[in-house]
């Protein structure tokens, strides 16, 4: 009996994968993609160095065909793979679940043109149980995935090649656009033409600073003068700079250094109280984007980073995989989170039901799961940082995933937010701070915020 051939992207991946096949699996990575658009002239093939879209490396001329080959630097993993699927009975296609993966798997079968049975595995996190499960339900190629990635690469290919060398120029050589890019630039040159035509404009206001009868010290800003408001930065047109509407008390430096010598020789007291509760609800499930901010807030990691050090943690076997947009958890998730929260912060502090959360992007690809940590059972962060399995950074992106996984299964927290005026009768300062009633889910985590006043 031969070999079951399995291949998938990465060697790390192939690693992990390995460990839960018997030996009659051969896992072999293909390290990427082994086939793509001509990357320079000297890779474009001689019939075709005379065709004017050549340098482009897609067929403009004829439904924008692209020109595929197979790079000097993959060429002996070709070799391998294709000695590989000589020795086997069945080709198992196990590359990522995203457009690239897919990809992939087509381009595999387009140089390979196995002779086997072929089935393709997806799942969405490496444990053991996901692939099994993945190995009783194969499918075929989507071929759908396949044309949105080529789509992607092709308008990459039309749209870089003519912006890549603007920013060698402008900026810095070996920088790379395409259609993403493309629009970004197009962005900063709209911005930079509304910051052109902004026009400063300044304004002061006032702060206190107020010692209460119990001699607890508390800030307000002024709000009112002679029942007139203040201007203040919203009260600007972002755009322009202009001041927005009329009626207000717009104080120049002068005149705020002023009315402070003056309001430091009054007495004040409290004009009014205002209590209102509310409550606050947990957020969602890692996505990739909300996965990046997150990690940019917290831990300081570009989006770059950020990706890199997820893939490792996902072809380890630590977490699910992370590029997607859904927010939805396996049930299995959702019931070890409950169980962990439970035993963590006690019953009183878990969601009365199950959560799941609807996706806010449109046309999400539900069908995958949000970013969480893998398998039915989770690893907790402080047993996987003293393990020594994990890098630093690996184990602070882990328990960022983890604590939000947890949290989303959490009762919402009860706040009380409170104002406070207080007044000399001809000016208003206003106060005004939140108060913790009952926890809930901020026990396990609180989310980063971009504005430093929250």
């Amino acid at each position: 009996m031969g070999k079951n051939l399995v291949i998938v992207e990465s060697p790390a991946k192939a690693k992990t994968i390995s460990k839960f096949l018997s030996k009659d699996f051969q896992v072999e990575a293909s390290i990427g993609h082994i086939r793509d658009l001509p990357s320079n002239a000297q890779e474009v093939p001689e019939k075709h160095k005379g065709e004017k879209w050549a340098r482009l490396g897609v067929d403009v001329d004829h439904d924008f065909k692209p020109l595929y080959i197979i790079p000097d630097t993959k060429k002996k993993q070709v070799s391998k793979l294709k000695d590989a699927i000589k020795k086997a009975d069945v080709l198992y296609l196990a590359t990522d679940e995203d457009r690239e993966g897919e990809s992939i798997s087509w381009h595999l079968l387009e140089i390979l043109k196995p002779k086997v049975p072929v089935k393709r595995l997806v799942f969405h996190e490496i444990t053991k149980e996901a692939i099994q499960g993945a190995l009783k339900n194969p499918r075929t190629v989507d071929m759908n995935l396949v044309h949105a990635q080529e789509t992607r690469r092709i308008l990459d290919r039309l749209y870089g090649y003519e912006v890549s060398p603007v920013l060698w120029k402008k900026i810095a050589p070996r920088l790379s656009a395409g259609r993403v890019q493309s629009v970004a630039i197009r962005l900063v040159v709209e911005r930079e033409k509304m910051r052109q035509k902004f026009k400063p404009s300044s304004y002061f206001d006032l702060t206190a600073e107020f010692l209460s009868e119990r001699k607890d010290k508390f800030s307000a800003e002024l709000k009112e003068i002679f029942g007139k408001k203040l201007v203040h930065g919203k009260d600007f047109d972002p755009e322009t700079g202009k001041l927005k509407g009329t009626g207000k008390i717009h104080l120049n430096e002068k005149e705020a250094n002023d009315l402070k010598e003056a309001i430091l020789k009054n007495d004040f007291q409290i004009g009014s109280i205002e209590q209102k509760p509310f409550t606050r609800n947990p957020e969602a499930p890692f996505t990739t984007s909300t996965l990046q901010q997150e990690a940019a807030r917290k831990l300081r990691y570009s989006a770059k980073k950020t990706m890199q050090v997820a893939q490792k943690l996902y072809e380890n076997g630590y977490i699910t995989y992370m590029r997607t947009d859904s927010t939805t958890l396996a049930e299995s998730a959702v019931k070890e989170a409950r169980s962990l929260a439970t035993k963590l912060y006690g019953a009183e502090y878990i969601a009365e039901k199950p959560r799941q959360f609807a996706s806010k992007i449109k046309n999400a690809q539900e069908a995958h799961e949000a970013i969480r940590p893998s398998g039915s059972t989770f690893a907790l962060p402080e047993t996987l940082a003293k393990s020594g399995k994990l890098t630093d950074e690996e184990a602070a992106l882990y328990e960022l995933i983890w604590k939000r996984t947890i949290a989303s299964q959490m009762k919402e927290a009860k706040m009380m937010s409170t104002i406070v005026e207080v007044t000399d009768e001809k000016h208003v300062f206003v106060a005004s701070g939140k108060q913790i009633i009952f926890a809930g889910f901020l026990k396990a985590y609180v989310q980063g915020s971009d504005d430093p006043e929250e």
